[in-house]
């Protein structure tokens, strides 16, 4: 089993003091998963275990704790407590709160709380800066309109990257799916709501008391729809979901016409990152919009 580095153990241990502002000692970690982007532990400590991430020195974890901060800020759904970040040597890390999770829970009150999150309204679409979906840079560089910001930052950036990996036949359809997604959101100036900006199931989890957690978040404003395209998208959802979201915050005309649109940002991403499938699901997407 992998251990921590001592430097990073040290620098952990030093930026998790003067965050608590006390003493603070590690007696274990234990690793929890992790993938191609970052590996996870359960740090057991002298108080209360924690949650740490590492990854490269490079990895925006600044960025992932400011959008759970943010989502905090709104008291809507529980998100992890970031607690510290750094760099030590070869490793970034983000200390987080740790919290219990289970896969079963209050779906209902899960849906409530995400439209609650997306009343949560901001002066313009983007965010105060760029982050990542997934391994992916991610840019939110206000834009006048809607339609505008996701066609400069969701999909043209998508489809360069689809040139860049040699992926010619679906960066070929770049400007039909531009001119489906102008047409599309035409007139459509939703609120710029406070997103997760990546909620599929592997996302949202729940604690003791059965709420809603959601975690690992590409925040940035936008339309609230698109955090439902992607709930949608690779299923795992409960309806009553689906349902709750839709009695609190009701749906705009148009909604199902947009969702297709919505999840092809996505697809486009997978298709970057892991090829395979991903990358027929992508074109099929554009050519029923």
């Amino acid at each position: 089993m992998r251990t921590l580095e001592a430097a990073l153990v040290q620098a952990v241990e030093s930026a998790v003091r003067a965050a608590l502002g006390s003493a603070w000692r590690l007696r274990a970690a234990r690793r929890s998963g992790g993938g191609s982007i970052a590996e996870s532990w359960r740090l057991e400590t002298d108080a209360q275990p924690l949650f740490l991430k590492t990854g490269a020195p490079t990895h925006p974890f600044d960025a992932e704790a400011q959008a759970l901060e943010e989502i905090a800020t709104t008291r809507t759904v529980r998100v992890p407590r970031p607690i510290a970040r750094g760099v030590a040597g070869t490793l970034g890390f983000l200390m987080l709160e740790w919290i219990d999770l289970r896969d079963a829970g209050d779906w209902a009150a899960a849906g409530a709380a995400l439209a609650a999150l997306h009343g949560a309204a901001r002066d313009t679409y983007g965010w105060h800066r760029d982050n990542t979906i997934g391994a992916t840079p991610q840019f939110n560089a206000p834009a006048e309109d809607w339609a505008t910001f996701y066609r400069e930052r969701r999909l043209r950036p998508q489809f360069r990257f689809a040139r860049e990996r040699g992926l010619h036949a679906l960066a070929a359809l770049e400007e039909a799916a531009c001119r489906a997604s102008d047409a599309l959101l035409a007139g459509e100036a939703p609120p710029a709501s406070l997103l997760h900006g990546d909620l599929w199931r592997g996302n949202l989890a729940f604690d003791a008391a059965g709420r809603a957690v959601v975690f690992d978040p590409a925040t940035y404003c936008g339309d609230a729809e698109t955090d439902l395209a992607m709930a949608r998208l690779f299923g795992g959802f409960s309806a009553s979901f689906f349902a709750a979201y839709d009695a609190a915050r009701a749906p705009r005309p148009g909604r199902g016409e947009r969702l297709k649109l919505y999840q092809l940002y996505h697809v486009l991403n997978h298709a970057n990152l892991f090829g395979g499938g991903y990358v027929a699901q992508a074109r099929s997407l554009i050519g029923v919009l």
